[in-house]
């Protein structure tokens, strides 16, 4: 019998609702994480994404946390800026 660990379900289920997340929202929702718009690279679920492969529960949670703040941030930057404004939901959310 195999056992998996309370840490693995969740790492899975969370991996897989990012996927569904990006197939079936991000890809109809119309605009783009403030994060990559302004700094370039990943968006905010391809990061956390990536956070819940390499990294524990307790670092995912937290470096999670401070990527939604910069997201917030960047968004508040882009809206202020030329760029005709922004209004991302989750990573615009103050946190």
């Amino acid at each position: 019998m195999t056992t998996i660990s309370l840490e693995n379900f969740v790492r899975d289920c969370a991996i897989s609702s990012i996927n569904g997340y990006q197939k079936h929202i991000s890809a109809k929702k119309g605009f783009s994480c403030p994060h990559r718009l302004l700094h370039g690279g990943l968006s905010c679920s391809d990061y956390v994404k990536n956070l819940f492969i390499a990294q524990d529960l307790s670092q995912v949670v937290k470096l999670s946390h401070l990527r939604f703040k910069d997201c917030a941030l960047a968004s508040k930057s882009l809206r202020s800026g030329s760029s005709g404004g922004c209004i991302v939901v989750p990573c615009c959310i103050p946190i």
